[in-house]
């Protein structure tokens, strides 16, 4: 399942150049999580990146993205 981020979020920058999938953007108000790019760090680290660097912990599994790892890992070959 790709990852979203919360209205939590404290705008601290320290999430997006740790993705490798460059799926985090500046959105209106807070980070946003592109879930058509994230495959929560499949294929690259054994943990999300931006999970393991969020001092508030507002990245979250997204339950509307329900995704099975040989989903995620398709996404780094598309």
């Amino acid at each position: 399942m790709s990852l979203l981020i919360t209205d939590e979020c404290i705008n601290c920058d320290v999430c997006e150049p740790e993705c490798p999938n460059d799926a985090i953007y500046m959105g209106d108000e807070i980070y946003e999580i592109d879930g058509d790019k994230c495959t929560e760090c499949v294929g690259h680290f054994d943990t999300p990146q931006c999970v393991e660097v969020c001092p508030v912990d507002c990245c979250l599994p997204d339950p509307e993205r329900v995704e099975t790892e040989e989903e995620l890992l398709a996404k780094i070959i598309d």
